[in-house]
């Protein structure tokens, strides 16, 4: 490690694939899943799906 924060962020279809990734690579790194789909929310939905898991992203960068 670098000393750089960092994180995943996914929705809840890549939880499992996720987990295999981890595993494989030998590094848990911290993650972060939103509501499954997202591809079809408006720009206003993102948003707010954004601003709603903003603390919680910041809280798993900084742990």
């Amino acid at each position: 490690m670098r000393g750089i924060p960092g994180m995943l962020v996914a929705s809840t279809e890549f939880v499992e694939a996720a987990a295999a990734q981890s595993a494989a690579l030998g590094f848990n790194a911290p993650a972060y899943f939103v509501r499954h789909p997202i591809q079809d929310r408006t720009d206003a939905e993102m948003t707010a799906l954004a601003d709603s898991a903003f603390a919680a992203v910041v809280a798993l960068l900084v742990a």
